[in-house]
């Protein structure tokens, strides 16, 4: 799985619309190949990205837990950790 995208659900505050389109594009970058599509590619890349959206979105909305939602702070804080860890940095 592409490093750049993130577990999105049950977070306090919850995700929004931004943060699920970001994924979305992320995703759809890693399984075409291209950062940027070409001209010829421009619609369908955007077709993709945004039905890739729509479907995330209501993946998230319909997901249910009974785990209290998790604090954006810490997890990037535990993110960070293991990634100096990883890298030595």
């Amino acid at each position: 799985m592409c490093r750049n995208i993130k577990n999105l659900f049950n977070f306090d505050p919850p995700v929004t619309s931004e943060e699920i389109h970001a994924s979305s594009l992320q995703f759809v970058r890693k399984i075409s190949g291209c950062n940027k599509p070409s001209k010829a590619n421009e619609a369908a890349f955007q077709t993709a990205v945004d039905e890739v959206t729509a479907i995330s979105t209501r993946l998230l909305r319909s997901l249910e837990t009974s785990a209290p939602p998790k604090n954006r702070e810490e997890e990037a804080a535990k993110a960070k950790a293991r990634s100096a860890e990883r890298y030595g940095t």
